[in-house]
């Protein structure tokens, strides 16, 4: 089931990549063809950013995919190497946490109060706030899973699959 959803949201930021591409084209013809831009252009842009970074999060861990140093851990025993991935796993657990309880805050204060971006269109501020709080919590959610996992593979004398 978290991969199913993983899948959607990895689907859900390639269509916010592809429209980036083409509201950056769009702008920039209007602009030097017409002399006029796209109303409210740099918003639409900032805001798909938001969901084509942030939506592929937890498919990018469940891959462990994500940047990692191991010129440290690279002579050491695997045994230990699995307990240092679990941790690592677990800080990243504990410092999503702040961010997710914010990035709530910020979007019940969002919903609110209906703030909206300043512009040609005054598009609301509170779609990209629930692409973020959804991407967080899914990435939270993923840390977790395997956090609980990797333990459970250590504790029973296998080993993690990287």
């Amino acid at each position: 089931m978290l991969r199913r959803i993983e899948k959607i949201f990895v689907d859900v930021a390639t269509i916010a990549i592809i429209l980036l591409a083409v509201i950056i084209f769009v702008d920039v013809i209007a602009l030097n063809i017409f002399s006029t831009s796209v109303p409210d252009a740099v918003v639409i842009v900032r805001e798909l950013m938001v969901v084509a970074i942030i939506m592929p999060l937890a498919a990018v861990t469940m891959q462990r995919a994500n940047i990692s140093v191991e010129f440290v851990t690279n002579n050491l025993p695997k045994r230990i190497v699995d307990w240092f991935i679990v941790f690592g796993s677990f800080f990243a657990l504990f410092a999503l946490t702040p961010l997710l309880f914010s990035a709530y805050r910020d979007l019940i204060h969002q919903l609110n109060t209906g703030s909206a971006f300043y512009g040609d269109l005054n598009l609301p501020q509170w779609p990209g706030r629930i692409a973020f709080c959804i991407g967080i919590l899914l990435c939270w959610v993923r840390l977790l899973v395997m956090v609980i996992q990797d333990s459970y593979t250590i504790l029973r004398h296998g080993s993690i699959e990287q």
